[in-house]
């Protein structure tokens, strides 16, 4: 199963059309969550007592678990989201906060070394940016670390669109050469 993270939030985003491209070309159930028509509200104080009671009692059954349900069930993790204040998009980090949950998705060896619960085998990110991404890290570079670390994630996919509503770059070659790169990506099958 593919779970699809839509983390835009335009109506006619560049970055989705990107991802809708590959997944159009992938054989196996997608699950799309269009995080925009969520209500993924970040941790607070009441939130997190409420989660860690949760937890605690290994009940998973509340809505604050939907996500990582989710997450458990799949076998590949597609996100797009578009590239905004050197990073991703609010809505994104309130969704990693929602699936990140200790004994659930991943837990701890006995040498403090996190492990996933998770059989994810891979992830692919789309972005695009009307300037330049100057900087990976703390973007999809945050979320490659992640997943790496916690969710045991090796094969990673990064496409991203960049400069594109900058004078002198022309929007669409840049796009264009990013669908051929998509072209080139594994395809996704059952």
């Amino acid at each position: 199963m593919i779970l699809f993270v839509d983390a835009t939030i335009s109506n006619d985003s560049r970055t989705l059309s990107l991802a809708k491209y590959f997944l159009d070309r992938c054989d196996d159930e997608i699950v799309t969550i269009k995080l925009n028509e969520e209500n993924i509200l970040a941790l607070n104080n009441q939130t997190l007592n409420k989660r860690l009671d949760f937890i605690n009692n290994k009940d998973y059954s509340d809505d604050l678990f939907k996500y990582a349900s989710l997450l458990k069930k799949a076998n590949h993790l597609v996100i797009a989201s578009p590239y905004y204040d050197l990073s991703f998009s609010a809505n994104l980090k309130s969704f990693i906060e929602a699936i990140n949950i200790i004994d659930y998705t991943f837990s701890y060896d006995d040498n403090n070394r996190p492990y996933s619960l998770c059989n994810i085998d891979s992830l692919y990110y789309f972005t695009t940016a009307g300037g330049p991404i100057v900087s990976d890290e703390y973007g999809y570079g945050y979320l490659e670390t992640m997943f790496k670390m916690f969710y045991e994630v090796n094969n990673f996919y990064y496409i991203k669109a960049e400069n594109l509503d900058l004078p002198g770059y022309d929007k669409d070659k840049i796009l264009s050469d990013t669908y051929r790169q998509i072209d080139l990506l594994p395809i996704i099958k059952k």
